[in-house]
């Protein structure tokens, strides 16, 4: 189902006045789509998701699934929690001590609106126990469980009574880096199975880009981008988004030809012209900031120098298994490149640096928010 946020805004009291956590965002999440709310730690993304919830009342805007609205400020509209056809897992995962499994995941349908005679209870139950491959494991006690299982069982729970739309609050967050990787692909796989419409609120880069359909960043309560992962990551729309959004190279530099926005141009920096992508907002002339990741900086050996020739030595070189992170110091500038491992660079090596004009893309410098 096709769930639309419009104008959505929310505050908060504090000793200081109103705080705005959600300052009037917008988006769409087409019918089946993992949506991700992607941001740092106070940008408004985790309120955003308990307004869709019910689980906090907006001061004004929308937000509806399909016909049916959830909440409206002209409308005087605000349905419980209960009655939008919600299923969401926390981030403390939220299960009973004292259930095992079985009951955990029967709760729903035994105390919720859509209440199951006992036995299409347990026939839901096995099956969906079964999609999260907690098969087996219905008489085991949550204490007894791993963070994995214990996330499993929240995750099914929540799909238990067949929601219209999952709600996902950094449900990953507690488990080890392994299991992590492993629970992104799971979700992901339940979610395409079942085509489940869902949201899912994180600050892990990792996860949004490798899950999701689309992603909207967010700072200070507010979107600054919304795209596909690799629109997110190749094309970011302001310096913020570029440096949050994984690792990059920040370079100051002056736009010295400027053909149009989202086509390659010229940027002068430390007295070098390099070419690279000019995005919305540059102005001929201005500053810039030519964001440029580590991939996609070329680094050789120095066999043969030319005047225009742009070189660098190599100050830091760590090898991390499936590539080497290098640190290379050039003309006052600190430029991290991620090479193939099998590169051989020693510290104090000259080497010949170039980059990908096409992956490359000249911003606006950051301004204060």
């Amino acid at each position: 189902m096709n769930l639309t946020v419009q104008n959505l805004a929310k505050s908060f009291k504090s000793t200081a006045g109103e705080v705005g956590a959600v300052c009037g965002i917008s988006f769409s999440v087409p019918t089946g789509k993992f949506f991700t709310l992607l941001g740092p730690s106070g940008c408004g993304k985790t309120t955003t998701l308990r307004c869709i919830a019910g689980l906090e009342l907006p001061d004004s805007g929308m937000i509806r699934l399909e016909e049916k609205i959830f909440y409206s400020h002209d409308k005087r509209i605000s349905l419980m929690p209960e009655e939008r056809g919600i299923g969401m897992v926390f981030q403390s995962y939220a299960i009973w001590p004292h259930m095992n499994v079985f009951d955990n995941v029967a709760f729903p349908l035994r105390f919720g609106p859509r209440r199951l005679p006992r036995a299409e209870t347990k026939s839901k139950v096995r099956q969906v126990l079964s999609l999260v491959h907690l098969d087996g494991l219905e008489s085991r006690m949550a204490t007894q469980l791993s963070g994995g299982q214990q996330q499993r069982v929240a995750l099914a729970r929540s799909l238990v009574a067949d929601p219209d739309l999952l709600l996902l609050d950094e449900p990953l967050s507690n488990l080890d880096a392994q299991l992590r990787e492993e629970m992104r692909g799971e979700i992901r796989r339940i979610q395409k199975s079942l085509g489940l419409t869902t949201i899912y609120v994180t600050h892990d880069q990792a996860e949004a880009l490798s899950m999701s359909d689309e992603i909207a960043v967010l700072r200070d309560g507010k979107i600054v981008q919304v795209g596909t992962p690799r629109d997110i990551y190749e094309r970011p729309s302001d310096s913020f988004t570029s440096t949050f959004v994984g690792v990059t190279n920040k370079l100051p530099g002056t736009i010295k030809r400027l053909t149009g926005p989202d086509s390659l141009g010229s940027v002068l920096i430390q007295g070098r012209e390099l070419t690279c992508v000019i995005g919305r907002g540059c102005q001929e002339n201005g500053s810039v900031i030519v964001s440029a990741r580590p991939e996609d900086i070329h680094v050789e050996p120095v066999c043969q120098v030319s005047d225009d020739s742009w070189t660098g030595t190599v100050r830091q070189v760590v090898y991390l298994g499936d590539c080497l992170s290098c640190e290379i110091e050039s003309e006052g500038l600190t430029i991290r490149a991620r090479l193939h491992p099998a590169v051989r660079l020693e510290e104090g090596q000259r080497v010949l640096l170039s980059l990908q004009p096409e992956r490359c893309i000249a911003l606006p410098p950051e301004t204060s928010s």
